[in-house]
């Protein structure tokens, strides 16, 4: 298939979806439901698979703008992590080393170190991101 027929397909593919930045909620789900659509076809043309990438970029950026969380600190992860197990401090003594150091951390008035934030997320199977 040549350029032109190319451009000719996406250019339909785009007056009949009509992308823009999202600015609302509605257009959102739009967006969405027009991906979702895209997605199931069993062999898309490569010019639906440009228009998909164009709509997941246009729905993240909407959604990251108006739905992120905010980031939690080091000890709120870490406290987060212990409740979704079921964990005490008791259970983290080695992770770092003595019951002592994990009071001291756990009520901020001893920072983690690199080798707690490695021994963490290897314990938690987590990126060691969440403890920066």
């Amino acid at each position: 298939m040549s350029a032109l027929a190319r451009n000719t397909i996406y250019a339909e593919l785009l007056a009949k979806t009509a992308p823009k930045v999202i600015r609302n909620e509605a257009e959102n789900q739009y967006y969405i439901e027009t991906l979702y659509a895209l997605e199931q076809k069993p062999n898309p043309r490569r010019e639906e698979k440009e228009l998909a990438d164009l709509l997941t970029v246009l729905i993240e950026n909407f959604e990251e703008a108006h739905y992120s969380l905010p980031r939690s600190t080091p000890i709120q992860a870490l406290e987060f992590l212990m409740a979704e197990r079921g964990l005490k401090q008791k259970d983290l003594v080695s992770i770092f080393g003595a019951r002592s150091t994990v009071s001291q951390v756990m009520s901020g008035r001893r920072e983690l170190t690199k080798g707690h934030i490695s021994r963490l997320s290897a314990f938690f199977h987590v990126s060691p991101d969440i403890f920066f």
